[in-house]
């Protein structure tokens, strides 16, 4: 490229202001499809700003999936697809490994969502309440939130010695939603989120559709290691770091009361916000303290209905400090459209009523009754399991591979998750594990059956499976 200035008005950090101008420079079609960028010794030169500021624009370019590069090759801009709206080439897969419509008449071993044990009529009796009772708030957007949602999430969030007040919850779809809401109001494009290797990675996936970067961090059979998150923080100054404490998903790790202290202590030294999500920790009785406790003036802490009572009222809440809750409450309703008072006021009366904690109490049973059948069929094998948490972290035996060993599962009718599902960022790491979840067959004689078929294949090995597709 010759003669190319790019246009630097406007507010905000340089560098994002850089990436704009070129992602509106090639949507007007000054710069073209597989046009070279310049150097960004030789545009930081131009522009009068520093290499790292160029590089910071590019690699946010990167994450739009706009350009590719390489060291030594340069940076190209990609090709644009037949309707100009998508690249063809885009860096990252935001789908994961799992199904986006899962094939019918499977064992669906992969979802970890309350079990089935008759909350629907309890759910709809509070629906039909709410409804008769807020017709008016029904009809239109939400605009206020009441007292009481607030103080439900306080009562839901509460555990241990941790004890949110009402001021700091912010009530949202859901725990997922919670952590987006608070990615997009604390950082800005550019920024990275740091994650474990493995983890809920579909938090990962979404920072990237909104421009954050990833920083991987290693654990260790004990969890998250704080030295090496030291050193990311050093090298990389990450704004954010996500991470569950208690009953990790998917490992099951849960870190222990001096590696929470060294975590919050690194967390203050280089000033990252802790996202602490603790949907599975709140159906253990884990005593130890919350990350909230060490770090109380940066740890976001996130919960809510969907792995203890029901999935489909979309419940959740966060508890944040004081000077957050605004910002990640407008964030939140930027990213989801805003919060439905229906299911809002559904799910405050469940917690309220003290009906969201009896269902939690059956579901925790029937979880425990189902992960019995799994220890006695697996009994001798390598997994990782907790009789109150809907999952099984399963490590595989030579010969299998993790996605191998999902194929086979499938081809016997069996959904499990491959570790790939969990993967927050290209990792070299190989874990050889996959998770499957006991709680969405609707009876435990399928579990049975299901956990048989697991343990057929890893009794036969390869020898029981072949693929030739």
């Amino acid at each position: 490229m010759t003669n190319w200035i790019p246009d630097l008005t406007g507010s905000g950090p340089l560098y994002q202001r850089l990436a704009d101008s070129i992602e509106a420079d090639i949507d007007r079609g000054v710069i073209g499809a597989g046009v070279k960028l310049p150097p960004q010794r030789d545009l930081a030169y131009d522009i009068g700003a520093t290499v790292g500021t160029v590089g910071r624009a590019y690699q946010l370019l990167r994450e739009r999936g706009l350009v590719s590069g390489e060291v030594g090759r340069g940076t190209y801009v990609l090709g644009q697809s037949a309707d100009g709206d998508q690249p063809q080439e885009p860096d990252v897969s935001v789908e994961g490994t799992r199904y986006v419509d899962a094939p019918k008449d499977k064992l669906r071993f992969d979802s970890t969502a309350a079990p089935d044990i008759g909350q629907g009529a309890i759910v709809a009796d509070v629906l039909s309440r709410a409804a008769q009772d807020h017709p008016h708030e029904i009809s239109s957007y939400t605009r206020d939130f009441p007292d009481r949602w607030h103080e439900a999430g306080a009562r839901w969030l509460s555990r241990n010695s941790f004890r949110p007040t009402a001021d700091t919850v912010v009530p949202t779809l859901g725990t997922h939603a919670a952590v987006i809401g608070a990615i997009a109001a604390l950082t800005t494009p550019g920024d990275y989120v740091a994650f474990e290797h493995l983890t809920y990675s579909q938090i990962s996936r979404s920072a990237g559709l909104i421009g954050r970067r990833t920083a991987l961090v290693a654990s260790d059979d004990e969890g998250l290691d704080p030295t090496d998150f030291e050193r990311v923080c050093a090298q990389k100054h990450p704004r954010m770091m996500f991470l569950m404490p208690t009953a990790q998903n998917p490992t099951l790790a849960t870190l222990s009361a001096t590696r929470r202290e060294a975590i919050a202590r690194v967390a203050r030294e280089y000033n990252v916000i802790l996202i602490e999500d603790d949907l599975y920790g709140h159906l253990t009785d884990d005593p130890t303290p919350l990350l909230a406790e060490y770090a109380p003036e940066r740890t976001i802490v996130a919960g809510g209905l969907s792995k203890s009572v029901a999935a489909g009222v979309r419940g959740g809440w966060l508890s944040c400090p004081p000077a957050y809750r605004h910002r990640i409450r407008v964030a939140h309703k930027m990213m989801t459209g805003g919060m439905p008072f229906l299911l809002a006021e559904v799910n405050a009366r469940l917690v309220l009523s003290g009906q969201a904690g009896d269902i939690r109490k059956r579901s925790i049973a029937e979880i425990g009754a189902r992960i019995s059948i799994v220890r006695e069929s697996l009994a001798g094998f390598g997994f990782k399991a907790h009789d109150k948490v809907p999952f099984v972290w399963l490590t595989l035996p030579d010969p299998w591979l993790s996605g191998t060993f999902k194929n086979a599962c499938l081809e016997h009718g069996v959904l499990i998750d491959d570790e790939d599902e969990f993967k927050a960022g290209r990792s070299e790491r190989v874990f050889h594990g996959v998770r499957f979840g006991v709680s969405q067959p609707r009876r435990r004689e399928d579990i049975a059956g299901g956990v048989a078929v697991i343990r057929r294949l890893l009794d036969e090995g390869r020898a029981g499976y072949d693929s030739f597709s």
